[in-house]
């Protein structure tokens, strides 16, 4: 009888799927459903807040479903035409590109001498665990950007956002999860150290290095923090998150003017559009090499 029952739920080689099975797919699809929702619907609102007439948007409770009031792009036109928007874009794509690309260089170079067999490894490890567990703080980090004449200067901001201490572990393990005979066999052939790492091991680990190339991207994009610590006082450096962070700081007392002007009520939504349009829209253009990452990560090697 069991014989029989497996062979009428596994006929013609698909599996027909129980009641239980359908309650478990609805349960899973309808909790997928939620975090999209909750995910995507601040998003939304935010959005559809930046389009909406300032005066209205001011009064209404709840959440921008649609524009409220008459739509408008008025809050846009006060942002741009501003020409520190485009100053702060320039800046801010002169940041990431110096970052990711110094950022790539050292996990690279970084993840290869951790994944070697050394007798330092273990030494090495130990170091950078301990910068894991503790910062050196602002302060101190300031004095010695100071002391190397850095402070006031892209490099400064560059330099702190290239990695960090779990990228170049991440990196490390992806290499030392590439096989060692395809090394050994490289190494009779006369290839050096810069060949296998980047000819032989690199492609190999190609996808754990695009993982911390697109965080490092998101982080140096949204970074404001230390170009307020070590760029203050020169505006022609300031990256994008910068010079939004100030405008919205100087739009929280419009009301308290004679006439306000309610389209200003709308440049805190729109600031946050301006800032993280570029990434949602690259984002899904990546979305097959992260799972691919991913993956990678949680195999272990």
């Amino acid at each position: 009888m069991q014989i029989r029952k497996k062979k009428r739920i596994r006929e013609g080689m698909v599996e027909h799927l129980t009641i239980g099975n359908h309650i478990a797919n609805f349960i899973i699809h309808f909790c997928l459903i939620m975090v999209a929702v909750i995910s995507l619907l601040p998003m939304w609102h935010v959005l559809m807040s930046s389009v909406s007439d300032g005066f209205s948007l001011l009064s209404y409770k709840g959440v921008a479903v649609v524009p409220i009031g008459k739509p408008t792009l008025e809050g846009y036109r006060l942002i741009f035409r501003d020409a520190s928007v485009w100053i702060g874009y320039k800046n801010t794509i002169i940041y990431v590109a110096g970052t990711v690309g110094l950022g790539f260089v050292l996990n690279v170079l970084g993840s290869y001498a951790l994944s070697q067999p050394t007798k330092g490894k273990g030494i090495m490890y130990g170091f950078l665990f301990v910068t894991m567990l503790f910062s050196g703080g602002i302060v101190p980090t300031y004095m010695v950007m100071n002391a190397l004449g850095l402070t006031g200067s892209r490099l400064s901001i560059i330099l702190l956002e290239a990695t960090q201490t779990f990228y170049l572990i991440f990196a490390a393990k992806a290499f030392a999860a590439v096989p060692l005979s395809t090394v050994e066999a490289a190494r009779m052939d006369g290839a050096g150290h810069l060949r296998v790492m980047f000819q032989i091991m690199l492609p190999q680990a190609k996808g754990m290095f695009f993982i911390t190339l697109l965080n490092t991207f998101v982080g140096a994009w949204n970074s404001w923090y230390n170009a307020s610590i070590y760029v203050p006082a020169d505006k022609t450096k300031w990256p994008i998150q910068l010079f939004i962070n100030e405008m919205t700081s100087a739009n929280v007392n419009f009301l308290e003017t004679a006439t306000p002007n309610y389209s200003r009520y709308l440049i805190q939504f729109a600031v946050i559009v301006v800032a993280t349009l570029p990434i949602m829209v690259a984002m899904p253009f990546f979305q097959d090499k992260i799972e691919a990452g991913q993956l990678q990560g949680g195999v272990k090697g």
